[in-house]
């Protein structure tokens, strides 16, 4: 996605056009969505981002709707499938859980993609996207805390706790950065983070 973002930033200043796929087209959108919101995601400017013309757009996609949905798509595979594949590499399931937060938290510390998305959650398209997203990943972290011995019940409470303190996280990033701690202190907090969602849980 870094490269993608470098492309759909500056155009080509070589005097050639490259033959764009359906996939720049979609990365380049969710650069100008992680800038701008939807209204970012406009023809014209992006072809010129891209060193084009609309006519590679109209190549691909039948109309701007298209292009969102794609850039949608796109952005559940980078963001969400990618990273699970990434993490599945871990056998432990508490280390898993451990890279997977510190991941997700550093990520989305870096990049105002997500933070755009679920501010434009009444568009019915983001609406959509967000609710397969969120199914997802709570579903899978729930599917970690299964694998730690938790029942079904609180593997998904716990995957559910795990999220929204994630989204949480990223949200207080970006409207008040200073709030969150840094460096060695970031960790700590973290480390704290994940210590009370391993936590057994309490006999009735």
């Amino acid at each position: 996605m870094d490269m993608a973002r470098q492309r759909a930033k500056a155009p080509s200043d070589n005097g050639t056009r490259q033959r764009l796929t359906a996939q720049d087209w979609a990365d380049a959108a969710l650069v100008a969505i992680g800038e701008g919101g939807l209204a970012a995601v406009a023809v014209e400017p992006l072809a010129a981002r891209l060193g084009t013309t609309k006519g590679s757009f109209y190549w691909h996609f039948a109309n701007r709707d298209a292009l969102i949905e794609a850039a949608l798509e796109r952005w559940e595979e980078l963001r969400t499938e990618a990273v699970i594949t990434e993490v599945e590499a871990e056998p432990d399931p508490a280390e898993r859980l451990r890279r997977l937060l510190t991941k997700a938290t550093d990520r989305s510390a870096r990049d105002t993609l997500e933070v755009s998305l679920l501010a434009t959650a009444a568009q019915p398209k983001v609406a959509a996207a967000l609710a397969r997203v969120t199914e997802r990943r709570i579903g899978y972290l729930a599917s970690v805390f299964t694998e730690l011995g938790f029942d079904e019940d609180e593997a998904r409470r716990r995957g559910l706790l795990a999220y929204t303190a994630y989204l949480g996280h990223t949200q207080l990033g970006h409207a008040v950065p200073h709030s969150l701690p840094t460096g060695a202190a970031r960790d700590r907090y973290l480390d704290g983070v994940i210590d009370a969602l391993l936590r057994p849980a309490r006999r009735p």
